[in-house]
Formats: structure tokens, sequence, C-alpha cells
């Protein structure tokens, strides 16, 4: 007799990069809750203390709780990256929405712009624009808004002026249909998967400029808890308490490893390409 034998499921890279990505919002939306002092609140008898049961991921250089800093640095994190996401997303979207399927000068113009943004490192962009703005978490998310429309506008650009010319896109242009009509209905729906890709790309990439921009001071004032606040204090201290960096540093590792991953099982193709 054959015995019936189940197929046991491999656990893939997405299944990982999603309880991953998981546990980070729940730390984000939840973190009133999780935190188990204020993370404001400065106790200096408890200086550089070590991970314990009491204090999981140990003290700052305050006596400041770390793990309740880390949730909301995650909180912090994970809020300004969507938040900049969203804006940009949604003006790159349009603009590219728009210049691929009217073309001429308006698809002209909006290129030369998206050309002159991408020819600047995003971060050394945003570092210029800052310079003038000054330093703070607005201006920090209004500079990379500035410098990340133009990687959607120019994906679904392409991706439009392939589809634009599709016998049932000419249908309904003869048919009389409106352009927003023929973009919402006809168009959108078929970039959705390549946004998403590029969405979530987009936000791993915001969270480690958000890191790196408060890393050097110019981004959440102190004492808001913050990751690259974190690292930049622990960075004095790498010998004598070295969990003061190891703990935020594996916060951003992980976030951004699971937002690749999740990235990545959505459409490889296109993230490997991205990433060579």
């Amino acid at each position: 007799m054959k015995k019936n034998r189940t197929k046991k499921k491999k656990v893939g890279p997405e299944s990982i990069g999603t309880i991953l990505l998981v546990l980070f919002i729940g730390c984000a939306l939840f973190a009133p809750f999780l935190a188990r002092e204020d993370p404001y609140d400065i106790r200096l008898e408890n200086r550089f203390c070590r991970p314990s049961l009491e204090h999981w991921f140990g003290c700052d250089e305050l006596g400041r709780d770390l793990w309740s800093r880390w949730v909301y640095g995650a909180r912090l994190s994970l809020f300004f990256a969507c938040a900049v996401t969203v804006i940009a997303g949604s003006v790159g979207t349009f603009l590219g929405l728009f210049s691929g399927y009217v073309g001429g000068w308006i698809d002209n113009v909006i290129m030369r712009a998206v050309d002159f943004t991408l020819a600047l490192p995003g971060l050394l962009f945003a570092l210029a624009i800052m310079s003038i703005l000054g330093p703070g978490i607005f201006n920090m998310a209004l500079a990379l808004c500035l410098t990340g429309w133009a990687s959607y506008a120019r994906i679904l650009r392409g991706s439009t002026l392939s589809l634009k010319t599709a016998p049932y896109i000419q249908s309904s242009i003869l048919s009389g249909a409106s352009t927003v009509w023929i973009l919402r209905s006809h168009i959108w729906p078929h970039l959705i998967r390549i946004w998403a890709v590029q969405a979530t790309l987009h936000l791993a990439g915001l969270v480690l400029a958000e890191a790196g921009l408060s890393f050097l001071g110019l981004g959440a004032h102190p004492p808001t808890p913050s990751w690259g606040q974190m690292l930049a204090t622990g960075l004095f201290h790498l010998m004598d308490a070295p969990h003061l960096s190891f703990f935020p540093g594996i916060g951003i590792t992980g976030l951004v490893l699971s937002l690749f991953l999740l990235a990545q099982a959505l459409e490889p193709e296109r993230v490997l390409s991205t990433n060579l």
C-alpha cells in the first residue's frame, strides 16, 4: 500500500519578510502598551545598564529604558517612511500616468524634471535641501518627498506608454471616454503591482535615509526616540556599552530586510534589476 505523503510547505523568503514586517508594525502601533517605561524618563542611576529582565535592551547614557525608546523609534521610522511614500508616490504616480498618456511637450517637461532629479544622488540632494531648510523631521520629510517622486514617475510613465496603444484603450478613446476615466479604469489597474513593488522598495530606502539623517543630527530633535540618534549615541560607547548600537542596528536591518523580501516576493525580476 502506498503511503500518503504530505508535502511540507517550505517557509519562503516572502513569509519571513511578512512575519518580520508584521512584528515591526505591531511594535509601532502598540508602542504605548509595549513600552515598559516612559521613553523620556531619565534615571541617572541606571546609566549604561546592561540588558536584563528589568530592562530588556538595557539603558542608555541617561538611564532611559532602551526597549521603550526602541519601540517608539520603530513607530517614528515606519510613520515617517509611510507618510513620505504616500506623498511622493501620489505625486510621482499622477505625473507618470499623465505624462505617458498625454505625451507631447508636457511629457518632455516632466521627463526633463525627472532626469534632473534622478541625476543627483538622492541622499546628497536631500542634504542640500536640508542645508537650506534646516534640520528637523518635517524638513527631512519635505526634502525626501522632493527627491522620491521621480522614480515613480519614470517607471509608471514607461508602463503607461506600453499600455496606451492597446486595442481596448483605443476603442475607449474612439467611444469618447475621458482621459481621467481611461487612466483610472483601464491603465491604473494594470500598474498596481508595479507601484506596490516600487513603494515597498521606496519604504526600505526611506527607513535607511531617516536613520542616516538622524545619525547626522538632521532628523528628529532630541529627546525624540529615533534609531539613527540611538546609533549616533552608541558610536561613542562601542567598547563599554555595545548594546546602545546593537539593538537600533538590528531594528534598522530587520525592517529594511523585511521590506526587501516582501518586494522580492511581489516581483523578483524587478527587484533584482533595480539593485544590480
